[in-house]
Order: structure tokens, then sequence, then C-alpha cells
């Protein structure tokens, strides 16, 4: 679904230039990936991988995001299986940082301002529970800050919607294709184009305003 309306976005749609990626990278130029410590991961899916790894590639403490899958029931699967819906698997991020620089509590205040955490049956323009959003944590202390980072969230009356996002324990997580990772990086062009075309940025736009990147990232 997704490669067919890429076509179509990609003749129609100019890359915006005030996409929040771009302003963001401007903003906060994170510390070289050789001076991190990145002895802690988070999990994160929020639809399209592509959406979700570029921002957090840009957040200080990151010294990396990596798209995979994770949540369904086939060992190894690619990115055609998952595609078809079947496996039961959704498409995810891990995100390793250096928590002496940025904590898991931040990652999450983050990550809330990527995606419609309100939408459990897909994502924007990409529909299918192969799309669905859900934070994965990896231990105790992970889902306590999580549950309270989305209870937060609900009670602060942002979303006009209840929030759909579970919060729920990482099974196996599978690193997707190479041609994935970094595509913002390999593809500028078609990523902007899919991400600005998806809706995404609009939505995020209408909810957070300036907001959306967050004061202790921004100052």
């Amino acid at each position: 679904m997704r490669t067919l309306w890429l076509v179509t976005v990609f003749l129609t749609v100019a890359c915006a230039k005030g996409n929040p990626d771009l302003r963001m990278a401007e903003r906060n130029s994170p510390p070289p990936k050789t001076t991190l410590h990145a002895t802690a991961t988070a999990t994160f899916a929020g639809g399209c991988f592509w959406c979700i790894e570029a921002p957090f590639e840009k957040v200080p403490g990151v010294a990396d995001a990596v798209s995979g899958y994770t949540g369904g029931t086939v060992e190894n699967p690619t990115y055609r299986q998952v595609g078809s819906g079947t496996t039961g698997h959704t498409e995810a991020v891990q995100v390793h940082y250096d928590p002496s620089i940025v904590s898991y509590e931040q990652l999450l205040d983050f990550l809330w301002r990527q995606f419609d955490p309100t939408d459990d049956g897909g994502s924007f323009v990409d529909r299918g529970s192969q799309y669905r959003p859900g934070i994965f944590y990896h231990d105790e202390e992970q889902r306590a800050v999580a549950e309270e980072s989305r209870r937060r969230l609900e009670e602060s009356g942002r979303l006009d919607k209840p929030i759909a996002t579970p919060v729920v324990p990482l099974d196996v997580f599978y690193v997707a294709e190479d041609y994935h990772q970094d595509f913002y990086k390999k593809d500028p062009q078609r990523y902007h184009s899919y991400r600005r075309g998806s809706g995404r940025d609009q939505f995020l736009d209408r909810v957070w305003g300036d907001e959306r990147v967050p004061k202790w990232l921004a100052d």
C-alpha cells in the first residue's frame, strides 16, 4: 500500500521547507557518536518506521535508531511478510542511547510528539496492525515510567480521543532490511514527500503547535 501511494506523493507533494525534523537538526547537533556510552535501549512503534527513526537520530544522547519489526509470531520476517499484515508484527524502532545525556522519560516525551497515539488501527495513511503503535518495555522500570508518561499525557487534555497506545513487554526485535536503515538520508526527497503527504506533520502541527519540540530539547 505504501509503495503505490508513494508514487503519487512523489509526483504531487514537494518536500516541506519547514519540516520539524530539519528545524530540530539545525537547533540541536548531537554529540559525536564516538563520545556516547549507549548503555540503554528503548523500543517504540509509531507507524512507518522511517518517520520514527529519523527524528530520534537527531536527539542528543541517542547513538543510533534502528528500524525493525516486533510483536509478531514469525521468526526473521521480511518487509514483504510484515507488510502483508499476516505475521502479527508492527514496524518499530530501537533507540540506543546514553542515559547520562538523555533519559527514558525524555525519550517518551519526545515519542508522543511523533505520531497519533489515539489510533490503534494503523498510522495516518498506513492502515493495518503492521503499523499499530506501541511502547515495548525492556524491564519493569521502563514499564512504570512509560505508564506514568502515558497517564500524564492522557490527563493533559491535549488529545481529543483516548490514548490507544499499549505499554507491553518486548519479546523479540528483528532488524529490518538494510535499505530501510537511515532511509531519510539515503533518499531524502522520497522520505520527505512521503512524510508530508501522509498527513503526519499536519496532525502534529495541529496537536502540538509550537511545542512539537520539547522544551528540554529546544533550549
